[in-house]
């Protein structure tokens, strides 16, 4: 006698149904979004805001991507002090929401948007500047897709924290906080 001649026939079948679903249920929860983000949320001071998007040389033609955005005061502070477009990407609800209310209440909605999600899962190519406040170890797994995905020429300036082995072109101190500047070198 066999284990499935003892099961009841609609069990064998939801058995069957479910055990043909395994694989694409495991590939999905590897490829889910994290319900949680992988840094705690601490907001860049204003003072280093502006110097690193001084560093970078944003002006009005550029669309400057904050990933990890807390409360969206990089693009923010892009659009309203230099006229540049912004896109806020957290994967946070919550810091999307504050993003959202921050864009609202400064006025700059048509230059700035959110994008609730993983950073890793988002295209990145319209970006001529992308701001970090992340750590080294996610710097150092975003930037293959950082040269895979961004245009050479494209500013890229992290608060605190450096990009694996690759070197900075720049590194300043504002307040005690070290920012590090890189570019996208041609291919």
């Amino acid at each position: 006698m066999t284990m499935r001649s003892l099961m009841p026939m609609p069990f064998v079948a939801t058995w069957l149904l479910a055990a043909s679903m395994l694989p694409a249920a495991q590939a999905h929860a590897q490829t889910a979004t994290p319900e949680r983000p992988d840094v705690i949320y601490v907001p860049t001071p204003m003072a280093v805001v502006d110097a690193m998007l001084q560093l970078a040389k944003v002006t009005s033609a550029d669309v400057v991507y904050d990933l990890g955005c807390g409360d969206g005061r990089i693009p923010v502070t892009a659009a309203k002090k230099f006229g540049a477009r912004g896109v806020c990407i957290d994967i946070d609800p919550e810091r999307i929401r504050e993003a959202d209310e921050h864009i609202a209440r400064s006025g700059v909605g048509d230059k700035v948007r959110t994008v609730q999600g993983d950073l890793f899962q988002q295209p990145l190519g319209e970006a001529t500047v992308v701001t970090v406040y992340l750590l080294d170890s996610i710097n150092e797994r975003l930037l293959p897709k950082l040269r895979r995905e961004l245009k050479p020429g494209t500013r890229i300036v992290s608060h605190a924290f450096r990009m694996g082995a690759w070197e900075p072109e720049q590194t300043l101190t504002v307040d005690g906080r070290r920012i590090f500047f890189w570019t996208i070198p041609p291919r």
